[in-house]
């Protein structure tokens, strides 16, 4: 039960700090940080995958209202909750599938892949739904790279703050 209300409270402290200040970034006028993700990259595995799949939907639809979007966080949110065993699988293999992955013992270089992994399919997701124009995609790929590497530094930063340090 703890660990329920422990990740509860880490989706709360996520989206309050997304939606009033981390949307107001703006660096270089566009590049945010999307730090919600951390939550479903390392939601823990062995809890149900239609809750999960949930709750990825629910935070998405919250950031949408904080973002004034049209559900695209949800939209991206949604897919990425539903790509994560498969990236899971490919980058963690057979501890993947015995249901023995600790976030907090994985290689360097496995993190590192499956985050950028996650962060970019979610980015590419977003920024096409945000601009919805087949003529700009060089925008869209412009946007979710840089986008992609400003996120993930700093959910790499949180992921050594929050999971490490509970080693």
């Amino acid at each position: 039960m703890n660990k329920i209300v422990y990740n509860i409270f880490l989706a709360l402290i996520l989206i309050l700090s997304q939606g009033l200040f981390f949307n107001n970034i703006n660096l270089l006028g566009s590049i945010n940080p999307f730090i919600y993700i951390f939550f479903i990259a390392y939601f823990p595995l062995k809890n149900n995958r239609s809750l999960f799949i949930f709750l990825a939907f629910l935070v998405g639809l919250i950031i949408d209202i904080f973002s004034d979007t049209h559900a695209i966080h949800a939209a991206a949110t949604l897919t990425i909750a539903f790509l994560r065993p498969y990236f899971m699988k490919l980058y963690f293999g057979i501890a993947y599938e015995h249901q023995v992955i600790k976030f907090n013992s994985i290689e360097l270089k496995q993190n590192l892949f499956y985050l950028l992994s996650i962060i970019l399919i979610h980015h590419l997701i977003l920024f096409s739904l945000e601009i919805f124009d087949i003529y700009k995609i060089l925008l869209v790929i412009k946007n979710a790279f840089s986008t992609s590497i400003f996120t993930f530094i700093t959910i790499y930063i949180l992921f050594e703050l929050i999971i490490k340090r509970t080693k």
